[in-house]
Formats: C-alpha cells, structure tokens, sequence
C-alpha cells in the first residue's frame, strides 16, 4: 500500500473464473512499441475463487500498518459479523467494511484485510472483481508485497482514497539497486500520467513511482457503474512490470477463456521497463494482498480535506451508513505463469 508495510501479513483463499459478459479485444493499433512483455500465451497456476479465499488465504488481525481507523478481523470473527462470505447467489466473495455498528468519532470500524498463503516471483496476476469498496474516507487497495518490507518490495496494483475517480499503480523498491520510472514518450509505453519517477522508498518517503491511470471506469464509482471488471498485473523479471484494467464490457476474450497473452491487449495503463529498473533484485515472494482501511496516512488528513467528502475523517468513522458500499466483491483472482 501507499505506506510502510509491517511485520504479519493476512490470508484467505480464492478459487476458478472470471465472470461477467465479455468480448473479444483486437490488438490495439497503439500496443507499446517498447514492450515490457513477450508474445507468449499463459497457462493457469492457482485460481482463487469462493471459499478457497477462506481456505488458501489468511486474515490479518494485527494494528494496521498504516495508521488507519479500523480494526481488521479473524476469519471467525469476520465471517460471523457477516464482513466476510461467499455469496451463493453467484459464487463470489465479499469483504466488507462495518456498516452497521455504532463508533464514536475517531473510533476504529471493523474491516478485513487477506493475505495469500501461497508467494510469487513473477507471474501474470488477474483480479476480476464486481465491486470495490467505495465512500468517504475508505482506502481499498489490491498489492503484492514481501515480508522485509521495503526491501523485497511493494506492487500496488489497485489503490486510492475518498471519491478517487481513477486507480493509483505504483511500485515501491527498497535497495540500492537501480529502480525508477522511465517517463513515457508520445504514450509508447503506458496510456497513464506518471506521478513519480523514483520508486525507492523507506519510511519516511514511500510515495514510490506511481502511475495514474486516465480511466474513469477504473476506480470507486466509475469501476463499480461498469459492473466491476479486471485488473490485470505482468511482472516480468526480464522486462519489466506492465498493469492493465478491462471494464466489464472490454475484457479480452482470452481472459475469459484462461489462455492470457497480454501482447494481443492493449497498451497498459502502467509500465516500468526493466531497463530502468532491477526488477530481479527489488522484487521476490511476494504474497497476494485484498484490504481496505478507513482514514489513516493517506485517505485521512490532507488527502480528505482536498475530496469534498464532508467535515473530517474521524467524523466518517461514526456514520455507519457512509460505509454501506464500502465492500470488495470479487469473482477470482487467478494467477498464471
């Protein structure tokens, strides 16, 4: 996430397929001409999906790391508040904020944050989700991290804060190996707005390299108004890391068919070019991370006060209410080599 990752990280399982309506996606007459992938197709290693988020991941229940106003669960204790289920109706998975309970202002609100049993070096990461959680003062994120952080790394595939109308990517290093941002050029590389070109981080300076994507439908209302979609992550050692969003109505028909080959997709939102950056030597076993935190380093203080959300965060703690949407709702997440 967009702060300093700390000690114990959280699990639950997920499980088999991508759903929704989906069409076939040509390849895009602006693909990169700079490539941070090769032309291979990608078979299918894990998929999460349903229970297996219960039984394959793990729930973190430590303090959050990154100062939010949120008390994350137990499996039993998240599953029984009815924060944590599968929804039989259409196999997918929810993970919810506390809408209900009554907090007093500054008070924490019970949430869940999951961790992947299971680590990676490399792969293509696909996360189809319905829903994410949306409202004043939430911070939901879907990353990869290692376990000394930063020195492993951080991948922030799905971040943002408040009424945030499009998805922050950002890579977070660690080392004194080279990592940093190539910035695109006449949109060759990425269709995003860098933020930031240097990707080392510590804690006191962790913004990371960050890249904005341009698309409405990628994040909070825009994405949940899309009816969901994926989130597609390729970590290349060799080439680099390259991360791609698909709306509902424009997700690729070999994703839906689980025979993945990002070079027939369209130009990614983010890229980061081995070239500049040490990809083997930042980033290793990773696990897979689904959380959302309320206020805390980044949704709360400056970053509410500039949102138009009302009053202060610690004053949208105790609106139950403002929470009601506030829920990842995922259909899969898959992993392929």
């Amino acid at each position: 996430m967009h702060a300093l990752f700390l000690s114990l990280l959280a699990t639950i399982p997920f499980g088999t397929q991508l759903a929704g309506a989906h069409r076939t996606t040509s390849r895009s007459r602006h693909r990169s001409v700079a490539r941070n992938y090769v032309n291979k197709t990608y078979e299918l290693q894990d998929f999460y999906q349903a229970e297996d988020f219960f039984e394959e991941w793990s729930f973190f229940t430590s303090a959050d790391p990154t100062g939010g106003n949120v008390n994350y669960l137990s499996m039993q204790d998240a599953t029984s508040q009815g924060i944590a289920y599968v929804d039989d109706c259409d196999n997918s998975t929810v993970l919810a904020v506390d809408s209900t309970s009554t907090v007093p202002v500054g008070g924490n609100r019970n949430s869940v944050r999951i961790t992947s049993n299971k680590n990676y070096t490399g792969g293509l990461f696909i996360l189809d989700a319905a829903a994410m959680p949306v409202g004043c003062g939430t911070w939901p994120s879907f990353w990869t991290v290692g376990a000394h952080w930063p020195t492993s790394g951080e991948i922030d595939i799905v971040e943002g804060v408040n009424n945030q109308n499009s998805n922050q990517m950002t890579l977070h290093s660690g080392t004194s190996n080279a990592c940093a941002l190539t910035p695109q050029v006449n949109n060759t590389m990425f269709t995003g707005t860098a933020l930031g070109t240097n990707c080392y981080s510590t804690a006191t300076a962790n913004a990371g390299c960050g890249i904005s994507d341009p698309n409405p439908t990628s994040f909070g209302y825009g994405f949940n108004d899309a009816d969901g979609g994926v989130f597609a992550l390729l970590w290349d050692s060799e080439n680099g890391m390259s991360i791609w969003h698909f709306a509902r109505a424009d997700i690729p028909e070999d994703i839906t068919n689980r025979t993945p080959t990002p070079a027939n997709w369209s130009t990614p939102a983010g890229s980061w070019s081995a070239q500049t950056c040490d990809i083997a030597a930042n980033f290793y076993q990773h696990s897979l991370v689904i959380d959302t935190t309320v206020c805390g380093g980044w949704a709360g203080g400056s970053a509410y006060s500039k949102s138009g959300c009302p009053g202060t965060c610690s004053e949208i703690v105790a609106n139950a209410t403002n929470f009601a949407d506030a829920k990842w709702v995922i259909n899969s997440v898959a992993v392929y080599q």
